[in-house]
């Protein structure tokens, strides 16, 4: 494989990825605290139990979902459309994808942020209701494959608040039910004092 046009770094045929993306990448990672992978040794069962526990305990609504593709190559889509599938149905666990991001908790962000849609994703994040949460999804929301350029930003956090990072290309389903536990446990610290957290105010 030959190395792509405007790519700084050696190009890497197994992973796809520029070293100066993988050092971009484990810097997301460090950054995000605890880094969001799939859980070792547990089914999709134990996920899903354990994400229904801690929704039911934090909250006493369902959280909405937004997904933004900013330039993505649809690999990231294809594992998030998964979630909703019998398997792990989503659903079942108070979680739903909405059309609207005025309806929406939690932007699922994927990607490495063309320029050109910059502004729209301003506008979806600007349009969501408070408190609100973003997840940049997949090694390109992260900033490991493409540097920025005249193109591109290069990763979700050069124009939206990123609160937590899921990497991978793509994640599997079970990596994204892991960062979605992360993301239940960063919308309720922004909330503690609300009526529909576990421990507040009727």
């Amino acid at each position: 494989m030959s190395e792509p046009p405007g790519r700084g770094g050696a190009w890497t045929e197994e992973r796809g990825t520029s070293d100066e993306g993988r050092r971009r990448l484990e810097a997301a990672r460090r950054r995000a605290g605890d880094t969001v992978s799939e859980p070792p040794g547990r089914g999709a069962d134990a996920a899903a139990e354990e994400l229904r526990r801690r929704v039911a305990s934090q909250f006493r609504r369902s959280l909405h979902i937004r997904t933004l593709d900013t330039g993505s190559c649809a690999a990231c889509e294809q594992e998030i459309r998964l979630l909703a599938a019998p398997h792990y149905d989503l659903h079942r666990l108070g979680f739903f994808f909405t059309p609207a991001p005025r309806h929406a908790d939690l932007l699922l962000v994927t990607g490495p942020m063309l320029r050109a849609f910059a502004a729209a994703a301003r506008k979806a994040y600007d349009a969501m209701p408070a408190p609100k949460i973003v997840v940049a999804t997949g090694a390109c929301a992260l900033g490991g494959v493409y540097q920025p350029d005249a193109f591109c930003h290069g990763s979700a956090e050069e124009v939206l608040p990123v609160d937590v990072w899921i990497p991978g290309c793509p994640p599997s389903p079970l990596a994204l039910l892991h960062g979605l536990l992360v993301a239940v446990d960063r919308l309720a610290e922004k909330v503690p004092s609300l009526s529909f957290t576990a421990g507040g105010p009727a």
